[in-house]
C-alpha cells in the first residue's frame, strides 16, 4: 500500500447476530469502510473507540489482519460497543444498540477524512468528529461522509437533519441510502435530495437504491447506475462496500475530487455497485478485495 492514508473516524462494535445460531462478528459502518479500503490496497488509519476487553481486541485484530492501522489511543472506552442484529427472511437487518462513543486524539490533520454513522450523531464524540471535519476542510483536505442513519439513536428527523447538514456542508463527498434520504427528507424524491446536497456545498453525491442501483451526481453531471443481479445472503455491509470502493476510486484521482465526466461518474457508480453486490452475496460484512473486484483472467495455453 502506498501514498497518504485515508483517516476513518468512527465507531467499531460487535454485531451479535441472530440467524440460524447466535454469533458475534466485528462490525460498525466506519469500521467496515476502513476494512474495505484496506482490502482494496489503500493505507488506512482508524480512529475508533474500543474497550480494553476481549471484544475490543478481537475487533482490532480483525481490522489489522486486513492492513488497517488502529490508532494508539483507541482503547479508551469502558466497554466495547455492541449491536444485536436480527436478519429478516430477505436478509435485511434490524439493530438494537449499546454504544459508547468518543473520538481519540489524532496527531495531525488528515489529508482525507471519512466519517459517518453513529459517530457523527452521538456525543461526546460527534462534536469532535464535526470539528475534525471542519479542520480537515480548512486545511485543504478532502472529507467524505455517509450518515448511515440509525433512527433508534436519534431524536427525530428535524434534529438529525440539522446535524447531518452541518457536517455535509463541509464534506466533499456524501453517500446516503434511499432509507437515509427518506428519513432525513420525508416526502422528497431522490433528485430533490441530491439537489439539496449540492446546494449546501457537496461536490460529489451518491444515493444508493438497493437492488435498483444508485444515482451519482456532481453539479454538472448526473447518472443512474443499474444494480447487479445477485443471490442475496444478507445485506450487512453493502452500503459500506459501496462507500469504501467509491473513496478508493476517487482517491486515485488525487487529493481533491475535481471535475468528473459523465462516463467517469458512471464508472465510479458501476464499480461501487459491483463491490456491494459481492458483499450481499456473502455472509456478514465481508468486503471485497481488489482481486475480487477485478479477477485475473486465466492465461490460455
Amino acid at each position: 500500500m502506498t501514498g497518504y492514508p485515508i483517516t476513518v473516524a468512527g465507531e467499531s462494535l460487535v454485531d451479535v447476530v441472530h440467524d440460524e445460531r447466535t454469533r458475534e462478528v466485528p462490525g460498525g459502518s466506519p469500521a467496515n469502510v476502513a476494512l474495505g479500503l484496506a482490502r482494496l490496497g489503500t493505507p488506512v488509519e482508524f480512529a475508533t473507540w474500543l474497550g480494553d476487553d476481549a471484544r475490543g481486541h478481537r475487533i482490532a485484530d480483525h481490522l489489522r489482519a486486513s492492513g488497517v492501522q488502529v490508532v494508539d489511543d483507541a482503547f479508551g472506552a469502558t466497554r466495547t460497543s455492541s449491536a444485536v442484529v436480527r436478519l429478516a427472511p430477505d436478509g435485511q437487518p434490524t439493530y438494537e444498540f449499546d454504544i459508547e462513543w468518543d473520538l481519540p486524539d489524532l496527531p495531525r490533520t488528515p489529508r482525507w477524512l471519512h466519517v459517518g454513522s453513529i459517530s457523527a450523531f452521538l456525543e461526546p464524540g460527534a462534536g469532535k468528529v464535526s470539528e475534525l471535519a471542519r479542520r480537515t476542510a480548512a486545511d485543504g483536505g478532502t472529507v467524505s461522509f455517509d450518515p448511515n442513519i440509525r433512527p433508534a439513536l436519534l431524536g427525530g428527523p428535524a434534529d438529525g437533519r440539522r446535524t447531518f447538514e452541518r457536517l455535509a456542508a463541509v464534506a466533499d463527498v456524501v453517500k446516503l441510502s434511499d432509507e437515509d434520504a427518506g428519513w432525513l427528507y420525508p416526502g422528497l424524491g431522490a433528485d430533490a435530495v441530491l439537489d439539496r446536497l449540492l446546494e449546501i456545498g457537496v461536490e460529489f453525491a451518491a444515493l444508493t437504491t438497493g437492488a435498483a442501483g444508485s444515482i451519482v451526481t456532481t453539479a454538472t453531471e448526473r447518472v443512474t447506475v443499474p444494480g447487479q443481479r445477485v443471490d442475496v445472503v444478507d445485506t450487512v455491509g453493502a452500503g459500506d462496500s459501496y462507500m469504501a470502493t467509491l473513496i478508493w476510486q476517487l482517491r486515485t484521482r488525487g487529493a481533491a475530487v475535481g471535475p468528473i465526466s459523465r462516463d467517469g461518474l458512471r464508472e465510479l457508480g458501476r464499480v461501487s455497485t459491483r463491490a456491494a453486490a459481492i458483499t450481499v452475496a456473502r455472509r456478514g460484512a465481508d468486503l471485497p478485495s481488489r482481486d475480487d473486484l477485478f479477477p485475473a483472467v486465466p492465461e490460455i495455453r
